[in-house]
């Protein structure tokens, strides 16, 4: 049976050839390669400085040091996405805050946020989940407002727009991530976008031993540097980003058109705002659908249909955040809705006009 797979990075004869001529260059850690990834990330996104480093994990982190967010202060974030965005707010000694989400586009409600502000909070940190952006507007109003940084996660989001402009422009700072399943990948990878200098020049050092020149060392920092050999390919991923981005789109769109008519079946939504990259396709499934989300995925494995779940509970359903006594401060029942509902079909570059076909009619012949 020819299986459909969930995920599927592009790596062609562009990627191939940028490796090999690291390797025989023989600087295969940072060097003017990642200098050069920088600068065209910095470019297509929209903004001043662009730092590569060693994960999506790692620019997060780095961010969150660089403002100088430490113990006893307070991130407000969502609820509903990869465990790593509150994980790099425990990392610096502080507390995740959780606001609920906005259900149809997964992503955290601003009004929530605004209810949660105390004393202690000191930065934002919005996700742009499945590639759909955060509503962005209304956030940076309620963090001018109380003087607090606000943060992209963009992990999920690169080439995304909101009102015209790219995700990792429309915040204090943002991170994104280059794993093999994002919409453009480095291997691992990470990259910090910003337009504050001073975030930028504390980035680099902190991800490089706060090493100011060689061996003089004036901030306590990691090696979480990108590689030549990550950054090569990056330069290559990124030249053929926005033509990746459209066969998702392409591949959505005729997703939808099969599976909106199709009661229980939720399909996702575009802001007219946005600019959906659909990182990820993701449904929900619903009364009156006669299968449960669990049932439907198992059905379509049967059929050699990868499916996938983004994510099957919140951050504080984790046991670590059960432990810590790290809850939803508001209630989050719209992220634990989700987290019960949602699931995640093949939208990759590499999927051909009958798979994606086959995807969305399997769902509607379940119920014939």
């Amino acid at each position: 049976m020819n299986r459909i797979p969930i995920a599927s990075p592009v790596i062609e004869e562009d990627e191939v050839n940028a490796v090999v001529n690291v390797l025989r260059s023989g600087m295969l850690a940072h060097g003017p390669v990642v200098e050069e990834f920088e600068e065209k990330f910095a470019e297509y996104v929209g903004v001043d400085y662009a730092v590569a480093v060693s994960s999506g994990t790692a620019a997060l982190d780095i961010i969150l040091k660089a403002y100088g967010i430490g113990p006893g202060d307070e991130v407000i974030t969502t609820p509903f996405t990869f465990i790593a965005t509150a994980n790099a707010i425990l990392f610096q000694g502080a507390r995740p805050v959780f606001a609920d989400i906005e259900l149809d586009t997964y992503n955290i409600d601003p009004e929530r946020v605004v209810e949660l502000i105390t004393p202690r909070t000191k930065a934002i940190i919005a996700v742009h989940l499945y590639g759909h952006p955060a509503d962005m507007k209304p956030l940076a109003e309620i963090a001018e407002d109380h003087k607090i940084v606000l943060i992209e996660d963009a992990a999920q989001a690169h080439g995304a727009l909101y009102h015209g402009r790219k995700t990792g422009s429309l915040s204090n700072a943002a991170a994104f991530s280059f794993y093999p399943t994002k919409n453009m990948t480095t291997g691992e990878g990470g990259m910090i976008t910003t337009n504050d200098r001073a975030v930028a020049r504390k980035a680099k050092l902190l991800r490089n031993h706060g090493q100011e020149r060689k061996y003089l060392h004036t901030e306590l920092g990691y090696n979480l540097r990108m590689t030549s050999i990550a950054a090569a390919i990056g330069i290559a991923q990124l030249k053929k980003l926005d033509k990746m981005n459209e066969a998702r789109r392409r591949n959505a769109e005729k997703l939808t058109s099969i599976l909106n008519n199709i009661k229980g079946i939720v399909t996702p939504q575009e802001k007219p705002w946005a600019r959906h990259v659909y990182h990820q396709y993701v449904i929900r499934v619903t009364q009156p659908y006669p299968y449960t989300r669990d049932q439907l995925a198992e059905k379509l494995a049967e059929k050699g249909i990868e499916t996938a779940i983004h994510y099957p509970r919140t951050i504080p359903q984790q046991p670590l955040y059960k432990r810590l006594g790290i809850g939803c401060r508001n209630k989050c029942p719209n992220a634990e809705k989700a987290a019960r509902e949602v699931l995640s079909l093949p939208v990759h570059p590499k999927l051909s006009q009958h798979d994606v076909e086959k995807v969305a009619r399997t769902i509607k012949e379940l119920i014939e």
